[in-house]
């Protein structure tokens, strides 16, 4: 085969990777459907250098956490389970009990669970932020709704 025809797979590198900030209003969205989008931005797959083990994701900011929509009657049946370590430490809060008192726990719980579940998807996880009003001290990065 001709060398002038040969074509290589590109494969980004840490320091290639210029990041965009990125907004999204989760107002009366379904939190399943939230998180999946962020995980996609997250991970950098929505970009077209995308490479497995190099984080070529874009920051991402919540706005309105705490007017996240769950559908059917989730905010009273789901339960979020945490265990404190110690005997008969189960505690349980309904779904809609965390979101009024921390919704950014719910929304960071749901894209944690669809990132990579090693080092990486710690380091991805980390440039997700999530405020449970319409403020967020990030304006100086002059981020873009998503999606655009």
């Amino acid at each position: 085969m001709p060398t002038h025809l040969r074509r290589q797979t590109f494969m980004a590198k840490k320091g290639d990777v210029d990041r965009n900030w990125q907004i999204v209003d989760a107002t009366d969205v379904s939190l399943g459907r939230l998180a999946s989008d962020i995980a996609v931005v997250l991970m950098g797959k929505h970009r077209p250098e995308y490479t497995p083990h190099v984080d070529t994701g874009d920051f991402v900011v919540v706005v309105n956490a705490g007017k996240v929509g769950l559908t059917g009657r989730k905010a009273e049946q789901k339960l979020k389970m945490k265990y404190t370590g110690h005997p008969g430490g189960l505690k349980a809060k309904t779904y809609g009990h965390v979101r009024e008192h921390k919704p950014e726990v719910l929304i960071e719980d749901a894209v944690r669970r669809m990132l990579p579940k090693n080092r990486l998807g710690r380091v991805m996880l980390k440039k997700l932020k999530v405020y449970p009003g319409s403020e967020h001290p990030h304006a100086s990065q002059q981020p873009t709704p998503l999606g655009s």
